[in-house]
């Protein structure tokens, strides 16, 4: 009922909006991972939203392909889910 068609938060679907949840905005432009020029309170409020309000609700069950594959497509063989911020296997799965 959220992220449906025509609802509320339909333009996060499919979509790292990491800048937009701490801006609070839903402007395509904040629709994005970079958080480069974000001020401490945004920061502050994106991480305790994740942690009081998506993590909470929602169980990790993947990583967006931008974090898992290189620019050219290729694995990241660098990546591994155990050492990402916040990325805990007994409360994650």
């Amino acid at each position: 009922e959220f992220y449906g068609k025509g609802a509320p938060y339909n333009a996060l679907v499919g979509k790292d909006s990491t800048r937009g949840v701490a801006k609070m905005s839903l402007d395509p432009a904040d629709l994005t991972h970079d958080i480069t020029g974000l001020t401490e309170e945004e920061l502050k409020s994106l991480d305790d939203t994740f942690n009081n309000v998506y993590k909470a609700k929602y169980p990790i069950v993947g990583y967006t392909s931008r974090r898992i594959l290189n620019e050219d497509g290729s694995p990241n063989l660098d990546f591994k889910p155990e050492d990402q911020p916040h990325f805990n296997i007994k409360d994650e799965f």
